[in-house]
């Protein structure tokens, strides 16, 4: 697992730092946990653009992940570590004793033909999915639910990971991917370990074309656009279009747009560091 030149033979290929995929171990995804994923281009149900700079980019099929883990007691052998399109954290796929079969995010180090298990009273070993109530004090984890049984949502790209630093009553103390502290539940779910390809931070596309393969269209700075068109255009020459603010006029660089009111302001302990 890492990264990889190219040699300079094409003027996309002289900047570009690519995965080198050592850790995939098949390209042929399972069919029966493949769905369809239709693309909007940005546009909503009435045919008009909602979001810019979407459009275009490569065919692709959504893998069904299992982020709740709630297959309890059931140990699963590492069938396979795959390539995913729609995210940056490599899959693996696990095969249970009963014959079914499920992806999970693959955590950083885990092996084809490896067992990983899911429930109560289990060792905490990489992979293996626990209540917080159940992990020792200071360890590494990722795919953390914020609700029980609600299925994880925190630590979910490639290379982050979160640290169990404390429990009290029934909450866990969690030092999040960004720095800040917050409370969960004890009750709710984590799996042991970094989540994979933590390399993805060093990759560089090498050239926009890359980009648009990947759905992302060009986006344009509100400095070069008319006065009509974000409140930075206009002027005459390079301007520099005033004080930085987004094309609806809210500002940027240090104006705070959280909900003073937000319901999880009682579980963060710290924010994140700036």
């Amino acid at each position: 697992m890492g990264v990889k030149k190219f040699n300079p033979i094409t003027p996309g290929q002289r900047q570009r730092v690519a995965s080198d995929f050592a850790e995939i171990t098949t390209n042929v995804p399972e069919k029966s946990l493949l769905t369809h994923i239709s693309k909007t281009g940005g546009r909503n149900s009435s045919g008009r653009r909602a979001m810019r700079y979407l459009g275009g980019g490569h065919k692709q099929n959504y893998r069904i992940i299992d982020f709740k883990r709630d297959k309890f007691d059931v140990p699963s052998l590492v069938k396979s570590i795959e390539y995913d399109p729609n995210r940056t954290a490599r899959i693996a796929l696990l095969h249970y004793a009963d014959g079914e079969k499920r992806y999970i995010l693959a955590p950083h180090g885990l092996k084809v033909g490896q067992t990983v298990i899911s429930g109560s009273n289990i060792p905490p070993e990489m992979g293996n999915n626990l209540t917080l109530a159940e992990i020792p004090l200071g360890s590494i984890i990722h795919n953390i639910e914020l609700k029980p049984n609600s299925g994880a949502k925190l630590a979910r790209s490639a290379g982050s990971y979160a640290q169990l630093l404390a429990r009290d009553s029934k909450y866990a103390t969690i030092k999040m991917p960004s720095s800040e502290m917050r409370y969960i539940l004890l009750t709710c779910r984590a799996t042991i370990g970094s989540v994979s390809n933590p390399d993805h931070m060093n990759t560089i596309m090498g050239k926009a074309g890359r980009n648009r393969w990947m759905g992302r269209r060009p986006r344009v700075r509100g400095v070069v656009m008319n006065p009509v068109d974000h409140p930075m255009g206009g002027g005459e020459g390079r301007a520099s279009g005033g004080h930085p603010r987004s094309r609806t006029g809210l500002l940027a660089k240090g104006l705070k747009t959280r909900d003073k009111t937000k319901y999880s302001n009682s579980s963060i302990i710290s924010r994140r560091k700036k």
